[in-house]
């Protein structure tokens, strides 16, 4: 198995965790030399904190664990295409590349509604794969909002 599918199955795994306590399953990991260093899921709604998105605690805690804020030899696995605020952050922390699952029509920022990562004017660029294991990432987003339309109900 490819290495970006292998490390976007693990992004897949901590989705399943937002899942679980109803938060919308957004999972990230992010890896460095082969190995992965930090991963994370959203938990906005359980922490009560707009900024608890998958790629930002993933990014926090890769910081952390290597002392540094700059994740320069490190790539990120995320399986929903990162919003404006989470982007800036792959930005700021210097993250070589991104591998996205799929896209987000309605807040994505690296091509759905713009693209801050083909913006030249930032000083620094990412990289960025899209659609690794593009059904599997859809399909957990397309069934948790389902799921929660039948709650409201």
């Amino acid at each position: 198995m490819e290495k970006e599918i292998i490390f976007m199955k693990e992004a897949l795994k901590e989705a399943r965790k937002a899942e679980k306590i109803l938060e919308v399953p957004v999972g990230a990991v992010i890896v460095k030399d082969n190995k992965i260093i930090a991963r994370a899921y959203n938990q906005k709604e359980t922490k009560y904190d707009t900024t608890k998105h998958a790629e930002i605690m993933a990014i926090q805690k890769a910081s952390k664990k290597l002392k540094s804020w700059r994740l320069t030899d490190c790539e990120m696995y995320v399986t929903l295409e990162p919003c404006p605020m989470c982007v800036g952050a792959l930005i700021q922390s210097r993250i070589k590349k991104v591998y996205i699952g799929t896209m987000d029509e309605k807040t994505g920022a690296c091509g759905s509604v713009f693209n801050l990562l083909e913006d030249y004017k930032f000083n620094h660029h990412v990289q960025a794969t899209y659609g690794v294991c593009k059904e599997e990432c859809e399909t957990i987003l397309k069934e948790f909002f389902k799921k929660l339309r039948e709650l409201k109900k």
